[in-house]
């Protein structure tokens, strides 16, 4: 699934999901070198488990994160497996 990202420097979160297990993870923009590693740790980790660690997570002054705007990226997945 590709999420647009917002209020962030990265552009795009391109992620897949097997069952309930992220199964990879990939920005387009943002922190190279941090986004890599959020990426290698949420992999193999259940999506509710990864949405309750990282929601909510703020960078400097903004009101979001990368790692914010993945755990929604993954509560909207959620909720179109559930209606969909």
């Amino acid at each position: 699934m590709k999420y647009k990202t917002s209020g962030t420097c990265s552009q795009l979160i391109d992620f897949e999901v097997e069952g309930d297990t992220i199964k990879s993870v990939a920005f387009t923009g943002g922190c190279n070198g941090n986004l890599k590693g959020i990426s290698a740790l949420v992999c193999g980790m259940k999506v509710d488990d990864a949405i309750s660690k990282l929601k909510g997570i703020k960078c400097g002054f903004k009101n979001t994160s990368c790692p914010d705007q993945l755990a929604r990226a993954l509560e909207q997945y959620k909720q179109q497996s559930i209606s969909g």
